[in-house]
């Protein structure tokens, strides 16, 4: 959906105060989102060559609606994509990347135990507020890749618990960083290998009509309505044409409300605690 047919005009704020305010060229943020930016069109790449469906999504969605590009805060970027068309990534990705990119998912980096998988910049360093990334091997600038499927929130629910052990232990200040990551190895290993596959199975079996939600343990509760998401379309994000939800309007309203309107400059809340870029 184009700019100008969103509801931008019910609403006045001052795009180049803001950027001033919060990303101006040469800020560290603004170095991060060029980043990321650079990250994205690489995958956007790879998903062209090989049929893969992906759309931006959450806030990534809603700067470019109603930015242009980043929320001018933003310090991350998010894609979907159907858990098929993720699984067939994760199968290409790793040979289609430049050097400088690294995709991060257990199997790359053993003690990664989220349910999602990362694209990582190796020629940068960041540090998130929530420390959980203290175990990682790779720490570069990232952008987020979720898978969707039909997957009943009461077996989201438990998966995200037993997955939940993880954030538990890495939380625990009695354990040293070599324990904690131990047992998120084994937290994570009884998860993929037993409880994730009971519950997809399970959940194949519930009727959920349109509705899909994040895979298994990712403990995020949003749900999204395929007659909004598909056939995709495109928006415009930094300059560059982008996959987008067919109903850019209806996916918005239905995560955010009243998406148009700026939130309280009091009420931002950064993930990032420490970034260093080289090259920057």
């Amino acid at each position: 959906m184009k700019r100008e047919e969103s509801q931008q005009d019910n609403y006045s704020f001052n795009s180049e105060e803001l950027k001033a305010r919060f990303n101006p060229e040469g800020s560290m943020l603004r170095k991060q989102q060029r980043r990321m930016t650079e990250m994205l069109l690489v995958v956007d790449g790879i998903c062209k060559k090989h049929g893969i469906r992906y759309w931006l999504c959450a806030g990534t969605l809603l700067g470019a609606v109603r930015h242009g590009g980043y929320i001018p805060w933003d310090d991350d970027l998010d894609i979907e994509l159907m858990r098929e068309d993720y699984l067939k990534l994760l199968k290409v990705m790793p040979q289609e990347l430049p050097a400088d990119y690294a995709l991060q998912t257990h199997e790359s980096d053993a003690n990664y135990f989220y349910a999602y998988a990362k694209l990582r910049d190796r020629r940068s360093h960041l540090e998130e507020l929530n420390h959980y990334d203290r175990i990682f091997k790779e720490q570069g600038v990232f952008i987020d890749i979720f898978p969707m499927e039909q997957a009943p929130q009461p077996l989201r629910w438990i998966s995200c618990r037993t997955l939940g052990f993880a954030y538990k232990v890495l939380n625990n200040p009695n354990y040293s960083d070599e324990v904690a990551a131990r047992k998120v190895r084994r937290i994570y290993r009884v998860n993929e290998k037993l409880v994730f596959p009971v519950l997809r199975a399970l959940g194949k079996l519930w009727p959920m009509g349109e509705k899909i939600r994040y895979s298994y343990g990712i403990p995020y509760n949003d749900i999204r309505l395929r007659s909004y998401l598909f056939p995709l379309g495109t928006c415009q994000f930094e300059g560059h044409e982008m996959p987008a939800p067919r109903d850019c309007d209806a996916y918005l309203k239905d995560k955010f409300g009243d998406y148009m309107r700026l939130p309280s400059m009091d009420e931002l809340h950064p993930h990032v605690d420490k970034i260093i870029i080289d090259g920057e």
